[in-house]
């Protein structure tokens, strides 16, 4: 599978998160919360744990600061209670947006959601409007600078795991799996101690739009910037072509 490379937007949402470490750690936070509550706080038989921490690492969330994360959600009975909540929408000339959110106020969350598309000239939709724009898959993205193995023995080691598929971009490779076969794909690449820049259950657009005129670009900008501020924001899934 080659094609449009993912890698572009992968980074771009890279530079958001450097810019704003604060929230990406949140954002993290909240994940071991629901992982720990939901399964314990043993990596070893949670394998939904065990991706988030994989996820804070490559992020590069201190281990004290995970440990710290999993002790608190595991010995604190009256922790918060985070209910997860999807939006989906559209902005500027038809881009579907998609915006996953881990909330303790279901208001506050939807009126800062549609704050942030309707500032930006989007539209918040019905849940389903833009979702079948979008394929669920886990993604790996590995950065070629940082592996030094033969691309046929990754792909083959990737492939083994269960991965549905494999590519090699300009300036990375990209493993793409079914969502019950990311875990075990990623911990097969970890087992190889290949080191993996992203690695999460995602949302693929199927089609991609592109924004030629500078006023959509600086609205679509706006609405992203807006989200990516907001704490019950997790991730943000789009289909501009950036």
């Amino acid at each position: 599978m080659s094609g449009h490379s993912k890698f572009a937007n992968i980074k771009h949402k890279k530079e958001r998160n450097d810019a704003a470490k604060g929230k990406i750690f949140t954002v993290i936070g909240r994940e071991i919360a629901v992982a720990v509550k939901e399964g314990g706080p043993d990596p070893a038989n949670n394998s939904k744990l065990r991706d988030v921490i994989a996820k804070a690492k490559a992020n590069n969330m201190p281990n004290d600061t995970i440990d710290r994360g999993i002790k608190k959600a595991a010995g604190d009975a009256n922790s918060v209670n985070y209910e997860t909540l999807t939006y989906e929408g559209y902005g500027p000339n038809g881009v579907a947006i998609i915006v996953d959110t881990l909330t303790d106020n279901k208001n506050r969350t939807a009126a800062n959601v549609r704050s942030a598309f309707t500032k930006g000239s989007g539209n918040v939709g019905t849940p389903g409007s833009v979702s079948y724009m979008f394929d669920k898959k886990g993604q790996i993205i590995i950065d070629k600078e940082e592996c030094e193995m033969d691309p046929d023995e990754l792909m083959m080691i990737a492939l083994d795991a269960g991965a549905e598929d494999f590519s090699e971009e300009e300036d990375s490779y990209e493993v793409i799996t079914a969502p019950d076969d990311f875990s075990a794909v990623r911990e097969a690449l970890e087992a190889q101690n290949i080191p993996m820049m992203e690695a999460d259950v995602t949302m693929i657009p199927q089609t991609w739009v592109e924004l030629t005129d500078e006023d959509s670009i600086k609205k679509m900008n706006r609405i992203l910037d807006l989200l990516d501020e907001d704490d019950d924001v997790q991730a943000v899934y789009h289909n501009w072509d950036e």
